[in-house]
């Protein structure tokens, strides 16, 4: 179910999906464009629910995977929005070489995005390149991996030390400890994150974590400091 979160955007929460054995909560949001389109990122799966609701709030135009890891859903969304715009993060099209991918997404905003957002490829990572967007009317920064946070008691047994260890239950939301290891180009990381750090955020929401609504800007800050050292 869609619900309001922000000027233009809706969100919705998705199904666990589950990577070796840990479950991890999903979520989309959906975003109407200036030119009431719609702009689909990171699809959860889709029902005929889902469906109605997306299609009185506009025309499906584009469906984004925000990094190589968040594709589970594209073809379903690709089966029921047949002319949308499938839009890859680096890396994904040779992974799902199954799937019709209109681009893939540059450091060049296309055209119908560009007075919507800003958006910046974090490189350097050796897990994913994430592909971080703005929402200029909004204020709110999207994140799908690169920032996370479960509730205390989500995971069980061995896996809620693991889960703790990577700092993934941290009293808010911030870079699991495998992703920080995976910066091995941590000159590229600062480079493509800068523009992220000095966006006006008002709010950032992820795929994996409760939003941040207040103090936006003092919590990237915080939650990419150790990146800095």
């Amino acid at each position: 179910m869609l619900t309001p979160f922000a000027q233009d955007i809706w969100i919705s929460d998705g199904p666990t999906v589950s990577t070796l054995g840990f479950k991890y909560p999903t979520r989309m949001a959906v975003i109407k464009l200036p030119s009431d389109n719609l702009f689909v990122w990171s699809p959860v799966p889709i029902d005929a629910e889902m469906r109605e609701q997306i299609d009185a709030l506009g025309p499906v135009k584009f469906i984004v995977s925000p990094n190589s890891l968040h594709h589970l859903s594209m073809g379903a969304w690709a089966q029921a929005y047949p002319d949308a715009a499938l839009c890859a993060a680096p890396n994904l099209m040779s992974k799902r070489d199954d799937l019709s991918f209109s681009f893939e997404i540059t450091d060049m905003l296309p055209s119908e995005w560009a007075d919507a957002f800003e958006h910046s490829i974090i490189r350097g990572n050796t897990i994913a390149t994430e592909v971080v967007f703005f929402h200029r009317a909004s204020g709110t920064v999207l994140f799908a991996d690169l920032l996370q946070q479960f509730p205390k008691g989500w995971h069980k047994g061995w896996r809620a030390w693991v889960a703790k260890l990577d700092l993934m239950v941290q009293p808010e939301p911030t870079v699991p400890r495998k992703f920080r290891a995976a910066f091995r180009d941590k000159k590229a990381a600062r480079l493509s994150l800068a523009p992220v750090l000095n966006w006006p955020a008002q709010a950032v929401l992820m795929a994996h974590g409760t939003p941040v609504t207040r103090d936006a800007q003092s919590f990237l800050q915080r939650a990419f400091k150790w990146l800095k050292v």
